[in-house]
C-alpha cells in the first residue's frame, strides 16, 4: 500500500482566449486554446494519523498561498473523499514553481495534482471522465491541468477537446512584479465593453491550422487574448514588456490569461535562450524563464510504500 504519492502538474498559457458576453450566472462563455508548458508544481499527498487534513506550501510565492481549508488542493481532497466515500486524513505538501496570481493557473494545477495523488493513494480509480467532472466543480482550469497538451476549452473553459500538434514550441515567460485578480480583470473587460453588443466567442481557425501544421510563424501571428486589454489597463507596465519582446524578434507576444505574466514565442531553443537573456537585461519585468510545450498533464512522479 502506498504511503505517499507525488504528482507533477503543469502551468498553462492561453494561445487564444475569446470572451463572450456576461452570463446571468456571473460567468462568461469562453472559447480558449489551452497549452501546457513544462513549468510544474509538485503535489505530494501522504497518509497521516492526524485528526484533520493539513497542507504545507513551499517554493515560489508560498506565502501568498492559503495553508488551510481554503487551499484549492485541500478542496480537491475533500471533493474526492465526498465523491467516493474513501480515504483517510492526509498531509499535502505543495512545492510551487508556478507563480501565484500570474495567469498560469497555478492554483488549478495544485488542485489537479491533489486529485490525481489522492486517486492513486486511496485506490479510488475514478474513470478519467468522472475525475474531470469533479475537477470542473473546483475551477474552470482544473480539468485542463489534468489533461495537459493543447486543447480547446469551451463553456467556462471546462469543456475540452484536444488539439493535435506534433511540434514542440519554445516560449519565454516574463514574470511581472505583482499579480492580477482574475475577477477584477473580467470586471474591467465588461466595463471597457460598456454594454456594447458582444458576439459569441469563436475559435480561431488560423490558430488551430498553425498548431496542426507545427508552424511557429503562423502560430505567432494567430495568438489572441480578449483579457489582454483589461490586464494592460490595470497593469500598464505590461505594455513595455510586450513591446520589448516584439522589438527583440519574438514571433508572437501576449499576456497569459488574466495576466500579468507575458509570454513570447521563439523560433527555436537558441532563439528562446537569446530572447531570455535580452529580456532579462532590458529591465522590463521581474524575471524571465524559458519553457517548452505542449507538456503532459498531471502525472504521478513518485510512489512510496
Amino acid at each position: 500500500m502506498n504511503q505517499s504519492v507525488t504528482v507533477r502538474v503543469p502551468a498553462k498559457i492561453n494561445l487564444q482566449l475569446a470572451v463572450g458576453p456576461l452570463r446571468a450566472d456571473g460567468y462568461h462563455d469562453l472559447v480558449t486554446v489551452f497549452h501546457a508548458v513544462d513549468l510544474c508544481d509538485e503535489v505530494t499527498v501522504a497518509r497521516a494519523d492526524q485528526d484533520a487534513d493539513r497542507v504545507t506550501v513551499s517554493g515560489v510565492g508560498a506565502g501568498q498561498v492559503p495553508a488551510d481549508g481554503d487551499n484549492l488542493a485541500m478542496r480537491a481532497v475533500r471533493a474526492l473523499r465526498a465523491r467516493t466515500g474513501l480515504g483517510g486524513n492526509v498531509q499535502v505538501q505543495i512545492t510551487k514553481r508556478i507563480p501565484v496570481a500570474a495567469g498560469m493557473a497555478g492554483g488549478s494545477a495544485d488542485a489537479a495534482g491533489a486529485l490525481v495523488a489522492c486517486d492513486e493513494l486511496w485506490g479510488t480509480a475514478l474513470p478519467a471522465a468522472e475525475l474531470s467532472a469533479l475537477a470542473a466543480q473546483l475551477g474552470s482550469d482544473v480539468p485542463f491541468a489534468l489533461l495537459g497538451g493543447t486543447a480547446v476549452g469551451r463553456g467556462r473553459g471546462e469543456q475540452l477537446s484536444p488539439v493535435e500538434s506534433t511540434a514542440t514550441y519554445h516560449w519565454v515567460l516574463a514574470y511581472a512584479d505583482g499579480g492580477l485578480s482574475t475577477p477584477l480583470v473580467y470586471k474591467t473587460l465588461d466595463q471597457l465593453r460598456d454594454g456594447r453588443g458582444v458576439p459569441a466567442p469563436e475559435l480561431s481557425g488560423e490558430l488551430v491550422e498553425a498548431l496542426r501544421a507545427g508552424d511557429p510563424l503562423r502560430l505567432g501571428r494567430a495568438l489572441g487574448n480578449d483579457l489582454q486589454a483589461p490586464a494592460l489597463t490595470l497593469f500598464p507596465a505590461l505594455n513595455e514588456t510586450l513591446e520589448a519582446g516584439r522589438a527583440l524578434g519574438s514571433l508572437g507576444a501576449l499576456v497569459s490569461g488574466s495576466g500579468p505574466t507575458c509570454f513570447f514565442l521563439a523560433r527555436d531553443a537558441e532563439h528562446a535562450a537569446s530572447l531570455t537573456a535580452q529580456l532579462g537585461k532590458a529591465g522590463v519585468c521581474q524575471s524571465v524563464a524559458t519553457v517548452t510545450g505542449p507538456a503532459a498533464g498531471a502525472s504521478v512522479a513518485d510512489r512510496r510504500a
